[in-house]
């Protein structure tokens, strides 16, 4: 990444960033409770959205076999003052896919996927427009556990709102050939993305 490159980011080509990175927050996100599912809806194509299943469920016997980029999902809610109404839900995610990075630095987490991600999402009692997420990450890319406070503000207005709808490929001038990625000009030609780079493999194409 330092000579231009992507790493292992694999946003690059429009594939989801994966858990924990999707609730940094870049966009905005919309979140739907119902009684058995929670769904996150996020702004952009690629991040897709969440379930977190409240359900009683466990986690699948399979999900090694079938790793998700935003991994599998299940919560509980928790009445923590006992005045009747929930006000914590806790959420556990495994089964996860990568490649994943933490953010755009390209820290990365460990290659195994043997994430887990534990979150605390609650509202804050001062202010009911301000939504808080503690997100533990527990890797083996990482010394001990990491855990960080998001902040959410609710977006208030007198006048209907409308989420944007952002589409990943719509002006992505990012070219992945083999394991090297380009860079698409203004005028449609390939360039390189980091000094001294060989140009792609063209055996398949008739030279002129």
């Amino acid at each position: 990444m330092t000579k231009g490159g992507q790493g292992i980011d694999p946003t690059a080509s429009c594939i989801s960033p994966g858990m924990p990175r999707v609730m940094i927050g870049y966009s905005s996100l919309e979140i739907v409770v119902t009684p058995d599912i929670t769904y996150i809806l996020m702004e952009r194509d690629h991040d897709h959205y969440r379930r977190i299943y409240t359900d009683g469920r466990s986690f699948p016997d399979d999900m090694a076999e079938f790793p998700q980029f935003l991994g599998y999902s299940i919560g509980k809610w928790i009445d923590t003052d006992g005045d009747g109404r929930y006000d914590l839900l806790e959420v556990e995610t495994r089964g996860l896919k990568g490649p994943r990075v933490f953010d755009a630095t390209g820290i990365p987490l460990h290659s195994d996927n043997s994430t887990v991600i534990q979150e605390r999402i609650y509202v804050d009692k001062a202010d009911p427009n301000l939504l808080h997420e503690d997100i533990t990450t527990i890797d083996h890319a990482l010394t001990q556990p990491w855990v960080v406070n998001k902040i959410f503000r609710r977006v208030t207005s007198n006048k209907p709102i409308w989420v944007n709808h952002s589409v990943c490929m719509e002006g992505n001038n990012h070219v992945r050939v083999g394991n090297e990625y380009y860079f698409r000009s203004f005028d449609g030609q390939l360039m390189p993305t980091k000094k001294d780079q060989v140009p792609p493999d063209l055996r398949y194409f008739k030279q002129r």
